[in-house]
This record gives C-alpha cells, sequence and structure tokens, in this order.
C-alpha cells in the first residue's frame, strides 16, 4: 500500500521501537515520510535504530515502567513538536512461566510495560493532542492472546485482555476531539535476540496457523498505516488481527483423517 501523501511530514511516536514489529512499523512510517520519534529502555539499541533514519528521526531512551521517565518522554516531545499526530504503544514484555512459579515482580512488569504505560502515555499524549487541535491517531500492539488463554502465558493474555478494554474506553472518551484510538494485534513472529525461539518451536507454531506461515513486515505495517491514514477515520475502538487466522483456530486435526478430499 502507498501511504506517502498520506504521512509526510506526520509526526510519529513508536514505542519498543528496537524489536521485530517496532522496527517493521518504524521502516513503514519513514518509507512514508513521517517523522520520527523512537524510544526503547535499550540506549545503544536506540541510538543504532535512530542512526538509520538520519535527520528524519530522533529518540528517547525511556523507562516504561517509571512514570517520572514517561513524563520526561511528554515534556520532551512538547518542547520538539507541540503534540505528535501519531502514537503507537508498540513496547510489551512476554515472560512466560506458569502462575504458580511467576514472581509477583515479574507480574508487575508485565502489567507495567503492556498496560499501565500503554495508559499513562495515551493520556498524555493524547492530553497535547487536544491542547494543540491535532485530530491525531493512537494505535495499540496486542495480540491474539487477548482472546486465546494458553498455560505460561496468562499474565501476558491478561495484559493484553485489558489492554483491548483501555482502547475502547479511550476510543470513546476521545471521540469527541476527533482522536481514534485503536487496536492491531500482529501475528506470529519468528522470536529475536530478547526473546530467542527454536526453529522446532517456530515450525510448530506456523504449521497450526490457518494461512500457513509467521508474520511479515508487511502484514503489520500496513495494519498500522491504515488505522493510521484517513482511509480509516470512520474506523475507532476497532480490534484488527493480522495472523493469519491463529487466534481464531488450529490447524491441528487430531484424528487420522487430515484432509478434506
Amino acid at each position: 500500500m502507498d501511504f506517502k501523501n498520506e504521512f509526510a511530514d506526520k509526526k510519529v511516536i513508536v514505542t519498543g521501537a528496537c524489536g521485530i514489529i517496532g522496527g517493521w512499523i518504524t521502516k513503514a512510517f519513514a518509507e512514508a515520510g513521517a517523522q520520527l520519534c523512537l524510544t526503547d529502555h535499550r540506549a545503544e539499541a536506540l541510538a543504532a535504530t535512530v542512526g538509520i533514519y538520519g535527520d528524519q528521526a530522533f529518540g528517547i531512551t525511556t523507562n516504561l515502567m517509571s512514570s517520572p521517565d514517561m513524563d520526561r518522554f511528554a515534556a520532551e516531545i512538547a518542547k520538539r513538536w507541540g503534540a505528535p499526530d501519531i502514537l503507537v504503544n508498540n513496547a510489551g514484555i512476554y515472560p512466560s512461566g506458569f502462575l504458580l512459579d511467576m514472581d509477583i515482580d515479574d507480574f508487575d512488569a508485565i502489567m507495567g510495560v503492556n498496560l499501565r504505560a500503554p495508559f499513562y502515555l495515551s493520556k498524555l499524549f493524547a492530553r497535547q493532542m487536544v491542547g494543540k487541535g491535532v485530530k491525531g491517531s493512537i494505535v495499540n500492539i496486542s495480540s491474539g492472546a487477548a482472546r486465546k488463554m494458553r498455560r505460561t502465558a496468562v499474565t501476558y493474555s491478561t495484559s493484553k485482555t485489558a489492554l483491548d478494554r483501555l482502547t475502547k474506553g479511550f476510543a470513546i472518551e476521545l471521540a469527541e476531539y476527533g482522536i481514534r484510538v485503536n487496536i492491531v494485534e500482529p501475528g506470529f513472529a519468528a522470536g529475536s535476540s530478547v526473546s530467542a525461539l527454536s526453529k522446532e518451536h517456530i515450525k510448530t507454531v506456523t504449521d497450526a496457523i490457518p494461512l500457513g506461515r509467521a508474520s511479515s513486515s508487511d502484514d503489520v505495517s500496513n495494519a498500522v498505516l491504515f488505522l493510521s491514514s484517513s482511509a480509516a477515520s470512520y474506523i475507532t475502538g476497532a480490534t484488527l488481527a493480522v495472523d493469519g487466522g491463529n487466534s481464531i483456530g488450529s490447524l491441528a486435526v487430531y484424528q487420522d483423517k487430515k484432509k478434506a478430499l
């Protein structure tokens, strides 16, 4: 999809910009001509990512578990831009573990990054948008885990279910200001240096996805840019699953006959 006329000089914030999905989203907005503020908690990785885009981007290292850090982040945006046009709450963490084994600090961290941070950043930047009369867009990055519970990921799934409710709540309350708030649920991405996955695990997961493959950069970024664009001007509070059908069911067949014909 060609969004170059849509996002030229738009001011876009992407959190978790150094991860796989954050990188895909950042690259797509950059190619569409947007001005970028990228944030991540990993200073060296953030500096390297920002360096790819030259004068088109700047970075602010931010600890999304820290309210003062997020306040500082918002203050810098107010100083540089006044307000963003688009906020993509992409940052998320996924420590897995059975509930009976999970440390309370891990629970707090998951809820902090995956739910508390999107709440607080949406509040801070929506207030800037309202103050400057910007009819902006907020896109939260969620997961099919919001609707599909699985063992060792209960806390993560809970955080994403709550994010769905939070998104719809912001959509209702910000509608009068012309600010739209939506969710994209990306499909399975094959791990990273932060969450490495074995080849066997990747094959098992992709074999069960109805459309038969992992997510690609275009799958995710086209969805985010679409929901941020004027083509989606009548869409708010929506959840767009871009996961090859993974969240609706599995191809696994537990009987001898494996094909319909």
